[in-house]
């Protein structure tokens, strides 16, 4: 690697040196100046005026020096330096059609806290949503013990599309605004930087990040809970669309055999519903269930009401998979959401269907082993990169 050109202005060398710099301490323990100069390429007086700055503004900070660690007893002593991960903090926003979760973490995407709250009934307008979101994530921040000031950026994950100022279309039945009820206004407010990110879009950066993406150069995850909703990953990089809503599965209204973008934990509720209506679960597990795992459960135990609603859902599943996987040629279909543990079981009668269906090589099914946290994990890898691709744009309170 070589050292940048000094024809650059002297501002953008030091700048440039220092971000080359920070990277490297950013992925690493501790390093001494001569660990540094073989990584990035940089002489030594660079180096040590890098460092220098970058503990004066408080992302690094020295260490005794080699000899006080142990590593030497002979010679000069090396300075040592380590990358502060805690002088700032990430904030990533699930918020979900019935739950929002915030968590907390430091610059290297360690988790200091979370906080998770239900969002029923009366709660769930556009207002309420806001205030019920905003209180979470003072919540998460007063358990993690991490001050306001010291946020570098929040990102939160929404079942809608959003645009790149992070908002979202009024849609037909308003069900987007108040999924999105202006949190990009909202937090900006605290000088915090902000991103709004549909759902699938941070599940899929997730995926590829530490799940069932990593090794693929392209892959769909579909959040599958309550509404189906993708996330594209295409030559490794996310498919955000002309208006954000790449991902988005209105499409299903007029696939023969779905018929809405309902996921397979509302329609797994919604058929037990009727089949217990009909009078068809007296007397099984399913008699007093209500949640969509308990209809997964009482299926692996063997109950056959619940085995003709997973036959169901597994046909469907299939169908929402071609139509995916033959617009998209997708080498993969990662099944996500909260609800993915319990659904693996239907993976293998979705794939039979699906090689029926498909034209060409079908795609391959995994369940997501990030299940309810893949949104999450996903804000906070979105935010990570957000300042890693510019860290010294943002000031540390620390410093």
């Amino acid at each position: 690697m070589q050292q940048i050109s000094s024809a650059a202005t002297p501002h953008l060398v030091r700048t440039l040196n220092a971000n080359r710099l920070l990277q490297y301490a950013w992925d690493t323990e501790a390093f001494t100046a001569t660990d540094a100069i073989q990584e990035t390429g940089l002489t030594r007086s660079t180096v040590l005026s890098v460092c220098a700055d970058l503990v004066e503004r408080g992302w690094l900070h020295e260490l005794d020096d080699a000899r006080a660690a142990g590593q030497y007893s002979l010679g000069r002593p090396a300075r040592r330096y380590a990358f502060r991960a805690d002088a700032g903090a990430f904030v990533g926003v699930d918020s979900g059609q019935h739950r929002v979760t915030a968590r907390i973490t430091d610059l290297r995407g360690t988790e200091l806290a979370r906080m998770s709250r239900e969002i029923r009934g009366a709660l769930d307008t556009a207002p309420d949503r806001l205030l019920m979101t905003e209180s979470t994530v003072d919540a998460a921040l007063a358990a993690a013990a991490v001050t306001a000031d010291a946020v570098l950026a929040i990102v939160l994950g929404v079942p809608a599309p959003t645009d790149a100022d992070g908002a979202s279309p009024e849609g037909a039945d308003g069900f987007w605004p108040r999924m999105n009820p202006g949190f990009a206004e909202k937090f900006a407010h605290r000088g915090w930087r902000v991103i709004v990110e549909n759902d699938a879009n941070l599940a899929a950066i997730a995926e590829g990040a530490v799940g069932a993406g990593v090794g693929f150069s392209s892959f769909v995850s579909l959040l599958a809970g309550e509404r189906f909703g993708m996330g594209i990953i295409a030559d490794g990089m996310l498919v955000r669309g002309a208006h954000g809503a790449a991902g988005e599965l209105h499409l299903l209204d007029y696939v023969q055999g779905v018929g809405s973008a309902d996921g397979l934990a509302r329609l797994a509720r919604t058929w037990a519903g009727e089949a217990r209506a009909a009078g068809l679960l007296a007397g099984t597990a399913l008699e007093t269930a209500s949640e969509a795992e308990d209809v997964f459960a009482a299926a692996q135990a063997g109950d056959t009401e619940a085995l003709v609603i997973t036959a169901r859902l597994a046909l469907l599943l299939a169908r929402v998979c071609v139509v995916i996987g033959g617009m998209l040629d997708a080498e993969s279909i990662i099944i996500g959401g909260a609800v993915a543990p319990a659904a693996a079981a239907l993976l293998d009668a979705t794939a039979l269907h699906l090689a029926e269906f498909s034209h060409g090589p079908a795609p391959a099914l995994i369940a997501s082993p990030l299940g309810g946290d893949a949104v999450g994990l996903g804000a906070i890898y979105r935010g990570l990169a957000l300042v890693r691709s510019d860290p010294l744009a943002f000031a540390l309170a620390t410093s």
